[in-house]
């Protein structure tokens, strides 16, 4: 992208869009604006980034304590957590600089569940509906070993919400708009001993459902229906045709 005009620099005070960003309108749109990553995950900045956004990373500092058996649909519970992170920074922001806050703020939770909802593409699950569990971190070694003996040979569905949060007049002076991304992941009939190899290496103890996709924990795997991103932390592909989505529809989208 170019953001040279008259053969000279144009300085911005606050720009997240990398030069190889795609030239598309709603990424024409951040330019020049204050975006703001609710995380501090890594793999979550990275993804972005390969794909041209930059944004300030500000971690939020939700306390994650929703109940899971408030949510009637389990898809809605990374929906909600994802709104509370994004809201928390932008207020926070706000009030610590309200004459610099921030134009949109991304927020995102994603969660591991049990197995496949009906419905989902190419699901394998037959039979009565049995509500779907929240898989979260293993407390421990031995926790992690009995996720993954329960995940083997199985299917389980990885869920991120997304929530964005942007200045509008009207108050309480921002909006919030929310997808959520569903894909399935496919565990391969593994050995005993390969798990508990896997286990050993550490490296599920501090992810839901106790596993990593994009590491070592892709030995596992045998397919993935869906997002790959999507099962990282962050489903690109759906964020940023929600933004191409917004920007056409909503009039006040990221115009202040």
């Amino acid at each position: 992208m170019n953001f040279f005009r008259s053969g000279k620099i144009e300085l911005l005070k606050h720009n997240c869009v990398l030069s190889h960003a795609l030239n598309t309108p709603s990424i024409k749109a951040l330019v020049g604006k204050k975006v703001v990553l609710a995380s501090n995950s890594p793999r979550r900045k990275e993804i972005l980034r390969t794909f041209g956004l930059e944004p300030e990373i500000v971690p939020s500092t939700f306390e994650e304590t929703l109940s899971h058996t408030d949510f009637e649909d389990v898809h809605e519970y990374p929906v909600a957590t994802a709104s509370h992170k994004a809201v928390e920074v932008y207020e926070r922001l706000v009030r610590e600089n309200p004459d610099d806050a921030p134009d949109l703020v991304i927020g995102a939770d994603t969660v591991v569940l049990t197995h496949p909802s009906p419905g989902v593409s190419s699901s394998p699950f037959q039979g009565p509906f049995i509500r779907q569990d929240i898989l979260e971190k293993p407390d421990d070694k031995e926790d992690n070993l009995r996720m993954l003996l329960d995940l083997n040979g199985s299917v389980c569905e990885v869920v991120t919400g997304v929530s964005l949060v942007y200045t509008v007049l009207e108050a309480p002076g921002y909006k919030i708009k929310s997808i959520e991304e569903r894909t399935l992941v496919y565990f391969a009939d593994n050995e005993k001993q390969l798990l508990e190899a896997y286990v050993n290496s550490e490296e599920g103890l501090d992810r839901a459902g106790g596993f990593a996709v994009q590491g070592l924990g892709g030995v596992l795997i045998r397919k993935v229906d869906g997002d790959y991103h999507n099962v990282v932390g962050f489903p690109a592909a759906s964020f940023f045709k929600f933004l191409e989505v917004l920007n056409e529809e909503e009039t006040d989208f990221l115009e202040l």
